[in-house]
């Protein structure tokens, strides 16, 4: 009896599919390379990964975390205005590396 209160405790302590994609998410946001915020995506489709992306520099480009230096904030305006962020979003990332008809229908999962 006891074996059989412990399986049906474990199933009510299980996350959900929308906790589950949103902690993916959050580790990979660990990954960002920028030094102000730091934001993870993934896309979701029919309950598979279709793909992750995290903020930062276009690719080809020196990361702020490599520079140690923000370049919107080291302009003269200094304005901390986001038209003058060089980061893409974790969400853009993301979309660019999948394939279009695998984003159809597909949910974006952000943290």
């Amino acid at each position: 009896m006891a074996e059989e209160k412990t399986e049906i405790e474990n199933k009510s302590n299980r996350m959900s599919k929308t906790e589950y994609y949103l902690a993916i998410a959050l580790a990979v946001s660990k990954r960002s390379t920028c030094l102000k915020r730091r934001y993870g995506a993934v896309i979701v489709n029919n309950d598979e990964i279709i793909s992750t992306g995290y903020n930062g520099n276009p690719r080809g480009e020196e990361n702020c975390c490599d520079r140690g230096t923000c370049q919107r904030m080291n302009l003269p305006s200094n304005s901390g205005n986001y038209n003058d962020c060089f980061s893409v979003h974790a969400e853009q990332n993301a979309m660019i590396s999948a394939r279009r008809k695998d984003m159809l229908g597909a949910t974006i999962y952000l943290a």
